[in-house]
């Protein structure tokens, strides 16, 4: 067996217009015996270049990249590239199969680029029968490795390079002629979703025609998929090229395209497919509460709610106008500004302040979104001419105090969401140019109520810098790319944070559940984004989880219940082809070494620095992470021959928007107490009621059956309503406290004995005071607050609180809207069989006697608030000898009632409780004020009109 030790060497090469790392090397040993004087050895070369635009020279690599590459003929079999995603977390395999068809030995390159946010965790060679395995190892394994090497005169390595949004993963192979290399890397990373979308990038560039070339994405979602596509990215020929199939849960891509259509023409021996291969998908949110998933004893929770009004903006705009940002920088961010800014809504307010050397504000206060205030702004930058050097300091400075000014004078709404967004292209050249002064600067001005995001433009900027002071003061960063689509760039960035929904999101779960857990407070969610937090299970025995989620959106307080079946999914996953296991366990570590790395970058002290490097080496190798502190070990399966793979030392992991990095203000930790509101059982059969239920109320249920009961008469009594579909009835109308109740009525599907059966379709509380108003079909739940809507799911335990209303939903079982603490209203869930030929989905309505409502209360129900006096008498048979007849006096009428019965259903909603009670005949007519006519209302707001 020949002997053949590869390692990494590393050689800075300073250049005119930046500089340029140089990882180069080539091994020795001896040849096989059927390859005579042939060398087999293995070369590697990487190169990291910053600069203000790319070189002629970059350019041309870049355009001559291939993914299979070598001086002579090579000849590649296979190139097939197939990623697995389970629950948003992806692990893909790029493989090629090759043969050198040359008459003499040379080098093969196999290059992949692949997104800057993935880990590889493996990498296999076989050359010639040889098979090359990989592990992760902390890199002092490297270090020694390289040491024995280098006595020998022997240097290699692995590693990737920077681009656009890939970096590139680069290997050569030198062998002799006739020979067959099969290559194959892995690498894993966690979908983030990006304005309401999920986006899979895989870059395909053979640079040949390959006779099998194949890309494969496989799609699982336990929760369903809402959409998915693959929208052509690869130029009009490969139009419709891809095939999708699709089912409630899985998906499939497939792209696979015949020699003859990969010919960039007919006669062509030159290969068209060259680019990046995208899919992007969804998934289906039956609830706002989120999604709790659990595998592998890890836990992942997805919480991505949606339907609810966004938050007011107060965001001041810190423009670097300096004389580098002159030309297309200039150009492109005036116009992405004005995009920008035409976003804006009255509700929001902002102003704009540009600097160079000189700090100048466009208004020194904040202002409304108004369309006149946005043309003056839009002007204003219009005219911007940059010049001179680069104040950052004192221009963060004066962004802080137009926001801190405007707080202190409360003409900043609490609940809204101030931000200022820094756009630089350069290093401090003016004022104080010490980048950990100002870093302190900004943290020691800056309110908790206050968030910094960072975009820096181009290669010049010192973008670790940028992202620090984004991370430490509550927001994100991004690179924006200096180039025709710099504007655009830019304005999907905005995008991304310009509709906050909800502020103050903690999501905790019960005591001694769950462990070592990522990131569970949030200061912020955007609209289209999604918050994930992961951990370990701590219970071995434990069969549900639950996640309490509270946050706080643009009047409402929330509180949201989930659960999830410890064990359900890992069933489901032993069974389905198109996920992979684990994902779980390599998520949780995913987003733990990420926010590690983002900690580790805000670490104050160089100890802190090295006790979090250690958190991230255990981690990385454990899971079998490329890092900045791990290498790839690949090995022969003699265990002799080896190739080192390491991640560049300036790599930098982002999460998701909304996420920090841990041991910030809000310490990772599991809760210890669970809150008063999540007390409340949750696992009592579907068919009960939770929680208190009252002995004494008026309902209204099933077809509608009307119950009222009187207390001081100690009975109930029953009538029915027969109205139409369609028709609003009043129930509850106060005006003097400005409640109101309605019941909008259903038919069912078909007519029983020529009789169509109505029913509660949809049920409104208004409070009128507050412009609050509370829907509820048996679909959703909507809560209106006269700025907006916010959606609500019966999917999911929750309560939400806006001013003087609390709402309080119990999964798939009853909705409680309470008004000032005095007023009460039920709603009870009826759901029937899909396939039911006659019944449909309806609510029931429960209202306590205890009310405390005004002496001006009216409605069907409301008009017994005060209790009128009734006798009952002349007690005889019917014509059912079952059922007592009687006569009643009421109201000064004398009414034939019948004892019977109605249903109360909310302890048992199957098969509900005997009422007894007296049957008022003819719609109540005679017990109620009226006619039943009397009490339709045109809308579900509307108060009753006396007639």
């Amino acid at each position: 067996m020949r002997h053949l030790a590869i390692i990494f060497g590393l050689l800075l090469v300073p250049k005119m217009d930046g500089f340029e790392f140089v990882i180069e090397g080539d091994s020795e040993g001896d040849s096989p015996a059927t390859n005579s004087a042939e060398d087999l050895s293995v070369h590697q070369y990487m190169k990291f270049r910053r600069s203000v635009l790319p070189s002629e020279e970059e350019e041309e690599a870049e355009e001559d990249f291939e993914a299979i590459a070598g001086v002579a003929p090579v000849t590649v079999q296979s190139y097939k590239v197939e990623s697995r995603i389970t629950s948003r977390f992806a692990h893909t395999t790029v493989k090629s199969s090759v043969v050198n068809s040359a008459p003499q030995a040379q080098s093969i390159a196999f290059n992949v680029q692949i997104p800057k946010r993935a880990f590889i965790n493996n990498f296999t060679m076989n050359v010639n029968g040889i098979t090359f395995v990989g592990s992760v190892k902390e890199k002092t394994v490297a270090r020694n490795l390289y040491a024995q090497a280098r006595a020998r005169g022997k240097a290699a390595g692995i590693v990737r390079s920077n681009s656009l949004d890939m970096e590139t993963f680069k290997t050569e192979v030198h062998v002799p002629a006739g020979s067959k290399i099969e290559f194959e890397l892995h690498y894993q990373e966690m979908m983030q979703r990006k304005l309401g979308v999920y986006e899979h990038s895989l870059h395909l560039q053979p640079g040949r025609l390959v006779p099998q070339l194949q890309v494969d994405v496989y799609i699982y979602e336990p929760k369903g998929i809402s959409f998915v596509e693959a929208p052509n990215t690869l130029g009009e020929q490969f139009s419709e090229m891809a095939k999708i199939t699709k089912t409630k849960d899985k998906a499939h891509v497939v792209f696979k395209p015949t020699m003859q259509q990969q010919k960039k023409c007919w006669n062509c021996t030159t290969s068209a497919v060259e680019g990046v291969f995208t899919v992007k998908y969804d998934v289906e949110r039956d609830n706002n509460a989120g999604e709790l998933q659990v595998s592998d004893g890890h836990f992942v929770q997805f919480f991505a709610p949606s339907n609810l009004a966004p938050l007011p903006k107060n965001i001041v705009f810190v423009i670097d106008v300096s004389g580098s940002m002159w030309g297309l920088k200039m150009k492109q961010t005036v116009e992405a500004m004005k995009t920008i800014l035409d976003d804006l809504s009255l509700d929001d307010y902002f102003s704009i302040i540009d600097f160079n050397h000189n700090v100048r504000c466009w208004s020194e206060d904040l202002v409304a979104g108004s369309s006149i205030q946005r043309d003056e702004a839009k002007q204003y930058i219009q005219n911007i001419k940059p010049s001179g050097g680069t104040n950052i300091n004192e221009a963060i400075l004066r962004a802080i105090h137009i926001l801190t000014k405007a707080s202190n004078l409360g003409l900043i709404d609490p609940r809204s969401v101030s931000m200022i967004l820094l756009v630089s292209d350069g290093d401090p050249t003016v004022g104080e140019i010490k980048l950990s002064a100002i870093q302190k600067n900004i943290k020691r001005n800056m309110r908790e109520e206050f968030s910094l995001f960072s975009l820096g433009i181009g290669f010049d900027v010192d973008y670790d810098f940028l992202e620090r002071i984004a991370l430490e003061n509550r927001g994100i960063a991004q690179r924006v790319y200096a180039n025709q689509d710099a504007a655009q760039q830019l304005q999907n960035f905005y995008s991304q944070v310009s509709s906050p929904l909800l502020r103050k999101i903690s999501i905790q779960f019960p005591e001694d559940t769950v462990t070592d857990l990522t990131q569970n407070e949030f200061d912020k969610f955007f609209s289209g984004s999604e918050l994930v937090v992961a951990g370990k299970i701590q219970q071995a025995g434990i069969t549900t989880l639950h996640s309490f989620t509270t946050a706080s959106s643009s009047r409402m307080d929330l509180s949201l219940q989930t659960e999830a079946d410890c064990f359900k999914l890992d069933g489901l996953l032993t069974h389905q082809t198109h996920s992979f296991a684990g994902f779980a366990r390599q998520m949780w570590a995913y987003i733990t070494i990420n926010q590690l790395l983002a900690e580790r970058s805000l670490a104050p002290t160089a100890a802190k620095k090295r006790k979090i490097t250690q958190r991230i080496l255990g981690l990385a190798v454990e899971h079998q992470f490329v890092t900045p502190f791990t290498a790839l070990l690949v090995e022969s399966e003699g265990g002799l021959e080896r190739v080192l793979a390491e991640s560049p030392k300036d790599r930098k992991q982002g999460c998701c928007v909304g996420t920090a990095p841990l041991g910030g203000k809000t310490p990772v930790q599991v809760v210890h107490s669970v809150p008063p509101w999540a007390q409340t059982p949750t696992d009592a059969p579907p068919s009960e009621v939770e929680g208190p239920v009252p002995d004494i109320v008026n309902l209204v249920d099933n077809d509608p059956h009307f119950i009222v009961h009187l207390p001081k008469s100690n009975m109930d009594i029953c009538f029915n309503i027969d109205s139409e579909p369609g028709h609003i009835l009043n129930l509850v109308s106060d005006p003097e406290s400005g409640v109101t109740v309605n019941g909008q009525l259903i038919g069912a599907k078909q007519m029983v004995d020529k009789k169509l059966s109505t029913y509660f379709g949809a049920i409104s509380v208004s409070y009128k005071p507050e412009g609050i108003r509370v829907d509820a079909t048996p679909e959703n739940i909507v809560l209106t607050d006269g700025k907006g809507s916010h959606n609500l799911s019966w999917a999911a335990t929750a309560d939400a609180s806006l001013s003087r209303v609390k709402v309080s939903i119990v999964k798939d079982s009853q909705m409680t809207v309470t008004v000032n603490d005095e007023i009460s209203v039920m709603v009870l869930l009826h759901r029937v069989w899909k396939k039911n030929p006659v019944g449909v989905d309806f609510l029931g309505l429960y209202i306590p006697n205890t009310n405390k409502y005004s002496p001006t209360v009216h409605g069907l129900i409301g008009q017994f608030s005060i209790e009128p006096e009734v006798k009952v008498y002349n007690f005889h048979e019917g014509a059912d000898p079952l059922k007592i007849e009687a006569t009643m006096e009421v109201k000064g009428n004398k009414l034939a009632v019948t004892r019977g019965w109605q249903k109360d259903y909310r302890k048992d909603k199957k098969r509900g409780s005997d009422v007894f009670c007296w049957f008022i005949h003819n719609s109540g007519k005679g017990f109620i004020e009226g006619h039943y006519k009397d009490y339709l209302v045109p809308q579900l707001d509307s108060f009753y009109q006396q007639q």
